[in-house]
């Protein structure tokens, strides 16, 4: 029950800041222009994005700590620099990935 919540929480953490990042891109495409005429598609990558990152850092770092000590391993090992490393190398995957499905044909070639 208590993974369950968390997950719920990082998904809810993940959209809230997904829906700022939509906004705020759409706020200053009707300000400034800066982001062209795909700017829905560039707001969507980056909603998507960031709710698959955030759900990954904290499911990431909530459970890492338990499968290093069911590997026989010290949880400490599981520090701040790891799980951000971590974390920041599949971000990057997850923003990649996601930038390819919806911006292939448009602004990707």
């Amino acid at each position: 029950m208590r993974r369950q919540v968390k997950v719920t929480l990082s998904i809810t953490l993940g959209t809230t800041l997904g829906a700022i990042g939509f906004i705020r891109i759409v706020i200053w495409q009707a300000v400034s222009k800066p982001y062209g005429e795909h700017y829905i598609l560039v707001a969507l990558t980056i909603a998507l994005s960031l709710v698959g990152i955030v759900t990954f850092g904290s499911v990431t770092g909530s459970m890492l700590p338990f499968i290093l000590r069911r590997c026989g391993l010290d949880p400490a090992s599981a520090s701040a620099p790891f799980v951000a490393t971590l974390v920041d190398v599949t971000g990057l995957i997850i923003y990649f990935t996601v930038a390819k499905l919806i911006l292939t044909g448009t602004l990707l070639a």
